[in-house]
């Protein structure tokens, strides 16, 4: 059981919201502590919606979290090369790669699992994955199948010789025809659940090179040098360009539903970990991707 320990030096509103607001504890999962009693106001059981005041000490009890594994499951995958060493998929939007808390199972690891057989380096809940994209990214991944291969594809990524190419659709119109964004990436010092460009953070690299220009968006490709967290986002981002339907790091009001960043891992490239090989692999731009485009492109027609 670990304990968060909250001083309130103002007058903040709900115990809920203060609490969310003020670690790294979700909103509705703070509620959810109240409710079974882990919330302590000056010493006393909270209820969610109790109103804070100056001088207020705040306890939260929070157990452990319970370690999920993944489990074989039916879920199609749209494999895109196949051996006895590794598998590269094409992962849809919305899918989450591993499970994790509040992501138990339906994840892509789960339906690998039921397809086949992974390295077991990175243990039960993360078995064959090398490297991942996020939830709303949709894309290519390498997947190891044997640890021979994880460590190989592994070694490949940290010595920055795989090629990751990324399109993705920003907000505005960039300047340059090409460019380079060498910004170091941390966790953000306020907001613990964001990455953020950081003096002291790690080394950040990413190539972009401007493909198609619609006067208020630009399709841009990206290819990564390191791999950060959210690298892309936070990068396109930093130089004022958000990619469109970020819910995280774009504008506040977008006019498109995408159900996330209009960002497509288009093209891997690596050195087969048993032959030797140069193997790359191409993917179509998805439909929700092509169908937002089609509607951007359409619109800038009407204006030349």
């Amino acid at each position: 059981m670990n304990e968060l320990i909250l001083n309130v030096d103002t007058a903040a509103g709900r115990l809920d919201k203060y609490i969310a607001d003020n670690s790294d504890i979700s909103r509705s999962f703070a509620a959810k502590l109240a409710e079974e009693g882990s919330v302590f106001v000056n010493g006393k059981t909270a209820d969610k919606k109790t109103k804070l005041k100056e001088g207020d000490m705040i306890t939260v009890q929070i157990p452990e979290p319970e370690e999920p594994e993944a489990k074989p499951q039916d879920i199609p995958i749209d494999i895109v090369y196949e051996d006895d060493s590794v598998i590269v998929v094409n992962k849809p939007q919305g899918m989450v790669v591993h499970p994790a808390p509040g992501n138990p199972d339906g994840t892509l690891v789960n339906g690998l699992l039921y397809h086949c057989s992974l390295s077991s380096i990175n243990g039960v809940i993360r078995p064959g994955i090398v490297h991942r994209i996020d939830k709303d990214t949709s894309g290519l991944l390498i997947v190891a199948k044997t640890n021979e291969a994880h460590e190989s594809l592994a070694a490949q990524l940290k010595e920055r010789k795989a090629l990751r190419k990324y399109y993705c659709v920003v907000n505005g119109n960039i300047k340059e025809e090409s460019g380079t964004i060498d910004k170091p990436i941390g966790r953000h010092p306020i907001d613990r659940k964001r990455m953020a460009v950081i003096d002291g953070g790690r080394e950040a690299v990413t190539h972009f090179k401007v493909l198609e220009r619609f006067g208020k968006y630009t399709l841009v490709e990206c290819v990564l040098k390191t791999g950060r967290t959210h690298q892309i986002r936070v990068h396109m981002a930093s130089i004022g360009h958000s990619i469109v339907g970020d819910p995280v790091y774009g504008i506040k009001k977008e006019r498109f539903k995408t159900n996330g960043q209009l960002l497509h891992a288009k093209t891997i490239g690596f050195k087969h970990p048993v032959t030797g090989e140069l193997m790359e692999f191409d993917s179509e731009l998805p439909e929700y991707f092509v169908n937002v485009l089609e509607r951007i492109r359409r619109e800038a027609t009407r204006f030349i």
